[in-house]
């Protein structure tokens, strides 16, 4: 990667008087690791505190707009410091001269000011993608994960096959995708994570960002428990026979039944597959806790497994996006190279069509239903995942005029089709499952959720030729599935967090990102438990989807409503050039919070009843798992009657303030964004 450091073809005449001194005292000064030298102590804050005019304006006079919509006149006579505040010291503008890092992923903006007739220079640089694909990798490995495997084949022939596209179009045509745009948006705009990005739009729901970063905090308790499930598979996989494909294991019961080896055994309503007893009493041990309230002690090889997952984590996000841009070149890329060629295995296996039927087959009728279209919206949701604070914080790592409208469609284009394509590399098993037990494909595919993929499609795995080998790359597949996710959610909280508290952690990175990870892996070690399967069911169900709608419903209706659509529309057109159309703006003003209330009402209206395996969650485990949920979400009330109470003011002053952005956004300058005084 080539460094250098050139001049920008503007120069900017001196505000007051060409005799003024310049920036750089002796030429070495400028030199020095490609940076502008900067004082031991700058006293002057021009990042957040201070109003923003585009360059070049500021010594007219005249009044410019500012890009959250309020407009501001200066001159080179009411320079000041924090808009105006009385007591603050003079600024006069001395010179200013924009100086470009040309490496790949940092942008640095300095400016010369005289404090009370001492020089102070602010050097400010926010870090930037190596290359455009690195972006692209990195959202399309957030979206596409584990759910995109399991989750939507099963939803899919489950709520009427073939007839479940159209509901699962039209819900992410209007939904989904506009607020996916929606994040990037806001993001690539702003420049910050979840937390300070609401100084800008609308204060009181700051909220918001507390609530994101704790509902990460709990989904990565539990979702890389997964991830260690497949990690031991892959370790186990490395045998000349599978351990799931044989009764004769200390695990293995009475009830055992390896129809592959002997096709004249019956499967009977009692008989256990091999790969079942495999999962459940081998990985995971549930026969070994007696519930909930019972879950038994930790597993040690499952600790290991997630130790060395959180391992690579760590040293794939400890330097930023610069480390993790790298990393997704494999860990996105990879899952579709196996995918290809398990779709291809899948298609030659003997009643591989029996699967496909079964999964496209229309049933129109399911379309009367409610729940065919509350399970789209569901799945098109999350499985896009905005409101995860991951679009935010990636997308502000873009260059300004990123073409952020053209990366949505893109990539919410191949979550889609890979979710549609796994469709068919898992049934095209499940047909071949169906033939060999002589069953009907729907009793084959009963099982939902991870079971799918740990139990069936591993039972079809070691029956195959080359099993070894295939075992290996769908274990490998799945691992790498989890690691993009993972990356992204950690990734939403850490720039989060050093956003709204730069002068604590922007130069300590390393420390918070090992400081967090410890504190996800104390808070998965339930999940490690023989009954953690239970505990990591209740989170996925409970702790975090309602929850995340309900604020990512309260986040659209602050942007479409509060902030304004005309003004994320002005936003937008500055970096793009365009403005949204009308179809986008009613999307965001109407449709797609309706889309969330309908979600979050289905929610309510029907709770589920949970059970896995033979277990059957009681009745204090669901209020268990709406006081967690609770727990995230109550952050954002709390946070609006703290705003309210100390702000100064009457009531009606009070609420003004704290619906008014605090603080504009930086103008673009040529290539880079540049604060001015």
């Amino acid at each position: 990667m080539a460094t250098g450091m050139e001049k920008t073809s503007h120069e900017t005449q001196p505000l007051t008087s060409p005799k003024e001194p310049s920036n750089c005292v002796e030429e070495g000064d400028c030199a020095g690791n490609g940076l502008l030298r900067k004082d031991a102590k700058p006293a002057l804050p021009l990042a957040e505190e201070t109003d923003r005019v585009p360059f070049g304006q500021a010594d007219k006079g005249a009044a410019s707009p500012i890009s959250n919509g309020f407009s501001g006149a200066q001159s080179p006579s009411s320079f000041n410091v924090a808009g105006g505040n009385e007591g603050t010291p003079s600024v006069t503008p001395v010179a200013m001269t924009t100086l470009t890092t040309n490496t790949n992923t940092t942008t640095t903006t300095s400016i010369l000011c005289v404090v009370d007739g001492q020089q102070q220079l602010e050097l400010g640089e926010r870090e930037t993608w190596s290359k455009k694909m690195d972006f692209l990798l990195s959202v399309i490995g957030y979206a596409v994960d584990l759910g995109n495997v399991w989750r939507f084949p099963y939803i899919c022939y489950q709520n009427g096959g073939g007839a479940f596209l159209l509901p699962y179009t039209i819900m992410a045509i209007f939904g989904g995708i506009p607020l996916f745009y929606m994040e990037l948006a806001l993001g690539q705009y702003h420049r910050n994570g979840c937390i300070s990005i609401w100084r800008k739009i609308c204060p009181i729901f700051k909220g918001i960002g507390y609530a994101i970063c704790i509902i990460a905090f709990y989904i990565a308790s539990y979702y890389n428990t997964i991830i260690a499930w497949a990690l031991y598979y892959l370790i186990s996989s490395f045998t000349d026979e599978l351990p799931w494909t044989s009764c004769t294991n200390a695990w293995n019961t009475k009830n055992c039944t390896n129809y592959f080896s002997n096709r004249s055994i019956a499967w009977t309503d009692s008989s256990i597959s091999p790969a079942e007893e495999f999962y459940t009493r081998h990985v995971l041990q549930v026969h070994r806790a007696k519930g909930l309230d019972d879950l038994g002690g930790i597993s040690w090889q499952l600790t290991l497994c997630l130790l060395f997952i959180f391992t690579i984590v760590y040293f794939s996000i400890w330097k930023g996006v610069k480390t993790s841009g790298k990393v997704v070149w494999v860990t996105a890329t990879f899952p579709y190279i196996i995918l290809f060629i398990l779709l291809i295995r899948g298609a030659t296996l003997p009643g591989a069509w029996r699967g496909v039927l079964y999964y496209l087959k229309p049933d129109w009728q399911k379309l009367l239903s409610t729940e065919v279209w509350v399970d789209a919206a569901a799945q098109i949701f999350f499985s896009l995942g905005p409101g995860f604070g991951v679009l935010l914080a990636f997308a502000s790592y873009n260059k300004f005029h990123n073409n952020c409208y053209q990366d949505a469609l893109v990539t919410s284009a191949v979550n889609c089709m890979t979710s549609f394509i796994s469709g068919f590399v898992i049934f095209t098993v499940l047909g071949y499952m169906a033939e060999m037990r002589n069953e009907e494909v729907s009793e084959v595919a009963k099982d939902t959720g991870p079971s799918l993929l740990f139990i069936t499609y591993a039972e079809a795995i070691a029956n195959m030729p080359a099993s070894t080998f295939f075992a290996i790359i769908f274990f490998l597949m799945l691992i790498t599935l989890g690691l993009d996710s993972t990356f992204a959610g950690l990734e939403g909280v850490i720039t989060a967090v050093l956003d709204e508290f730069p002068h604590v952690w922007s130069k300590r990175r390393e420390i918070f990102a090992l400081g967090f990870i410890v504190i996800c892996f104390m808070g998965a070690l339930s999940t490690l438990t023989f009954g953690g399967a239970y505990v990591v069911k209740l989170f996925e169900e409970y702790a975090t989807g309602p929850a995340l709608i309900a604020v990512v419903f309260l986040e659209s209706i602050a942007v479409s409503w509060f902030y304004g659509v005309a003004q994320f529309s002005r936003d937008v057109k500055e970096m793009l050039g365009f403005s949204p159309g009308w179809y986008w703006r009613i999307c965001w003003v109407a449709i797609s919070p309706i889309f969330l209330l309908f979600i979050i009402c289905s929610f309510m209206s029907s709770v589920p009843e949970l059970r896995l395996f033979d277990y059957t969650y009681p009745y204090w485990t669901m209020v268990l798992g709406y006081c967690i949920g609770t727990s995230s979400f109550i952050c954002i009330p709390a946070y609006m009657v703290y705003r309210l109470a100390t702000t100064p003011g009457t009531l009606k002053e009070r609420i003004l303030k704290s619906i008014t952005p605090e603080t504009g956004t930086e103008i673009p300058f040529g290539d880079i964004r540049m604060n001015a005084v």
